[in-house]
């Protein structure tokens, strides 16, 4: 493959997969509590949250859902890649080539963007996200959405 295109590709592949890293996090309203432990002490509660969300959540039977999800994500991206890969390929004159290579690509962005929860942005799954707030609020927190 030639030198130039294969850098190219893993540029975009890099960007794809940074931005699909960034999964959506509960924000908390500034009250008594959060003001006593501070921004720190409170992030360290929502990661604590949320670790405790994915294992209740996942063995309630989302997993099952999840799992489609992510095998969804990994052929959407795999197909997608595959036909940009192809165009980028016919350019520089080896479209099997770019298509292989946007192939793995794209499914290897959408395989992490399935397992991260997608892109920033994204809501997140209704069941999860209520398991999150509710954790918080036995904290003493006030969740006032996701962001």
């Amino acid at each position: 493959m030639h030198k130039t295109m294969s850098g190219k590709m893993w540029i975009v592949a890099a960007a794809v997969v940074v931005g699909g890293c960034a999964a959506p996090r509960p924000v908390l309203y500034p009250n008594e509590h959060y003001n006593q432990v501070g921004d720190a002490t409170a992030q360290r509660d929502i990661d604590d949250c949320i670790e405790k969300a994915n294992a209740y959540v996942s063995s309630g039977g989302a997993s099952a859902q999840k799992a489609k999800h992510v095998a969804t994500n990994t052929a959407v991206g795999g197909g997608t890649g595959a036909a940009i890969g192809a165009v980028g390929g016919a350019v520089t004159g080896n479209a099997g080539e770019g298509a292989a290579v946007g192939a793995a690509t794209g499914a290897t962005a959408g395989l992490l963007s399935g397992l991260w929860g997608a892109s920033q942005g994204s809501a997140p799954d209704p069941v999860f996200a209520n398991f999150v707030d509710h954790c918080l609020r036995d904290r003493g927190y006030d969740p006032i959405g996701w962001k």
